[in-house]
């Protein structure tokens, strides 16, 4: 008898998908805050650098302790870099921009942020990497090299970070 009332309460139709019990209304929900969004994208960023720096060791040294590291103030420069992506991938979807030339405006665009933050923190003897080792840099504050790393991580920010982060929805 029980079991009959159970079935009938899952077959009315009231919480399909919604997570509402016996025909209740689903809670209200909202989309992350700037501020959680940031936070979001600064521990992603942070979190890349860490494992890339943690491979590019061991691919030099073989350390397999894969000891990455990063700075502090990588935390707002991903945050910020990648809510403007953020905005950047808004634009350029509508005016449907393929793909192959949206990676190639936010690899621009990571360039000139990595070098923007790389000069203001040199000024303060503050900035934390130096790629005047590697044969294509600019004052080195950016390389060449890294421009498929950039890109990769564009496409990673773009087609899995930025947009699952804009899906997550809070319940109130």
């Amino acid at each position: 008898m029980e079991a009959r009332k159970l079935n009938a309460r899952g077959t009315r139709g009231g919480d399909q998908g919604t997570g509402a019990a016996d025909g209740a209304p689903a809670a209200p929900s909202r989309p992350l805050t700037t501020v959680a969004r940031l936070y979001v994208y600064a521990l992603h960023g942070c979190l890349c650098e860490v494992a890339f720096t943690a491979v590019c060791d061991w691919c030099s040294t073989q350390d397999s302790r894969l000891a990455g590291h990063s700075s502090l103030w990588a935390l707002p420069m991903y945050a910020i870099a990648i809510y403007i992506i953020e905005v950047l991938r808004a634009r350029l979807l509508a005016r449907s921009l393929p793909l192959p030339a949206r990676l190639a405006a936010y690899t621009m665009f990571i360039y000139l942020w990595e070098f923007s933050w790389g000069a203001g923190l040199s000024l303060l003897g503050a900035c934390p990497w130096d790629y005047s080792g590697y044969s294509y840099n600019l004052l080195g504050l950016v390389t060449l090299e890294y421009a498929l790393p950039w890109t990769v991580a564009a496409f990673i920010a773009e087609q899995h970070v930025i947009g699952n982060t804009l899906r997550i929805r809070l319940h109130n």
